[in-house]
């Protein structure tokens, strides 16, 4: 396996703790030396998003009794759900070499080109963030991916010559967080569509109980389960926090991970039952202690917790809209009844409620 991937980047401000977040869960350097052992290298060793699964076996073998390259497969869904994983075990049931890279680290029409001429026949290519790949980069891909050519122009004016170089038929598994963002014309030529979703705790904690024999770290059923439902649904996270959990249960613990130590450092890390940290606690306490629960202006709650609005958009925001504590309105965001239960507040009596009947 290849890897040619750069940092991507991460949402930050010049006061953010995102880097700080545990259980931020985009990728980090910090997970490379964690993951690495973790990620399973077949389907079998895969647990979670089994639809996908099922589907993709399907078409491997079909593509394998065929003697063809896999079709183009898009994966997407939100970060740190096993996109780089899944890339990884399709270029291993395949029995083909991996190639590895993101969409910003492709700046110019001739870094990709580079890339595609390396390739050997049936390689799968993955691309990660594909969303993020410039225009002109896209424009080279269109026929690398239709008709396995690439069309090179060189030279300007008179001195202009366009060559049409053969390629390898290759596999492109393309990954993003963001589907949406995503041009028709590159969508449209992924043969293969496929939606990661979110993991419930009890794939969590089998997820968790593995890496833990993996890094050899003893831990009891209701130890993963705790460790599993902080881990707002997503194995990158989960993985994170079972290393910070085994750095307490060896100092205070015995160095084995039961329910009551995985609590007691999970606690300590102040992340609660739902998965939500200091940080989110803290944007939903700004939004209904100062603005009455809403609706605020995204700069004005940024302003008001002193992040970025992008890091809120991206990072905050995603999370507590899945779990119902956090909607976008037309004139801002504004806080749940949920929201307020969770940090011990009364909710506010909803309009007219207050009303007596005329009748």
């Amino acid at each position: 396996m290849e890897n040619l991937k750069e940092n991507s980047g991460t949402p930050e401000g010049p006061e953010s703790d995102y880097e700080n977040r545990v259980i931020a869960p985009e990728y980090s350097a910090e997970d490379e030396e964690v993951e690495n052992p973790l990620r399973p290298k077949t389907f079998s060793e895969y647990i979670g998003q089994d639809k996908v699964k099922e589907n993709l076996s399907v078409f491997i073998e079909a593509a394998k009794q065929r003697k063809e390259a896999l079709d183009h497969v898009l994966l997407y869904g939100p970060p740190g759900l096993g996109k780089t994983t899944l890339a990884g075990i399709i270029a291993n049931e395949l029995g083909v070499n991996l190639r590895i890279t993101s969409g910003p680290a492709i700046e110019k029409p001739g870094d990709l080109a580079a890339i595609l001429t390396n390739l050997n026949p049936g390689d799968v290519l993955f691309i990660d963030e594909v969303h993020r790949l410039s225009r002109s980069v896209e424009e080279v891909l269109y026929p690398a991916m239709e008709d396995y050519a690439l069309d090179i122009i060189t030279g300007k004016g008179e001195m202009a010559a366009s060559y049409h170089l053969p390629l390898p038929k290759f596999t492109l598994v393309g990954a993003t967080t963001r589907a949406g963002q995503l041009s028709a014309p590159l969508r449209d030529r992924f043969g293969v569509v496929l939606r990661l979703e979110l993991y419930s705790p009890r794939e969590l904690a089998q997820i968790v109980t593995r890496s833990a024999r993996i890094l050899k770290i003893p831990i009891e059923a209701d130890g993963a389960l705790e460790i599993a439902s902080r881990s707002r649904g997503t194995p990158r996270v989960a993985n994170r926090l079972l290393k910070r959990v085994r750095d307490f249960a060896q100092v205070v613990a015995g160095g084995k991970i039961t329910r009551e130590t995985a609590k007691l450092g999970l606690d300590r890390l102040e992340i609660d039952a739902l998965g939500l940290d200091a940080n989110d606690r803290r944007l939903l306490r700004a939004l209904i202690q100062f603005y009455g629960g809403g609706p605020v202006g995204l700069e004005t709650l940024a302003a008001a917790i002193g992040e970025e609005a992008v890091t809120i958009e991206d990072v905050y925001e995603p999370y507590l809209m899945q779990i119902g504590f956090l909607s976008r309105t037309p004139r801002g965001r504004c806080a749940t009844p949920a929201a307020y239960r969770h940090l011990g507040l009364k909710p506010p009596e909803p309009p007219g409620s207050g009303q007596q009947s005329l009748f």
